[in-house]
């Protein structure tokens, strides 16, 4: 009987220190890829950065660097948005 209240104890122990954490990253990484807008700065999980230029129902179209190239690429692909970056004064 002890024996099986101590694997119901590690059980309960793997749910809330691997299986819960890990839920409540991927429902924040989707809530992040779902509010995606025009305008906001991302990074891709390849580590490529830019504007989103467009948003469709999977897949997300980004402009990078100075020579305005777009790129379209899958929702799940995003890894992180952003904080736009303050203009510098001189």
């Amino acid at each position: 009987m002890e024996m099986f209240l101590m694997l119901g104890l590690m059980f309960v122990m793997l749910y809330f220190f691997m299986i819960r954490p890990e839920n409540k990253r991927k429902k924040e990484a989707e809530n992040l890829r779902n509010s995606l807008s025009v305008g906001d700065e991302i990074t891709t999980i390849g580590g490529m950065t830019g504007t989103v230029c467009a948003v469709k129902d999977n897949t997300i179209v980004f402009e990078t660097g100075a020579d305005r190239v777009r790129i379209e690429i899958t929702k799940w692909a995003v890894s992180t948005k952003n904080a736009a970056a303050p203009a510098e004064s001189k």
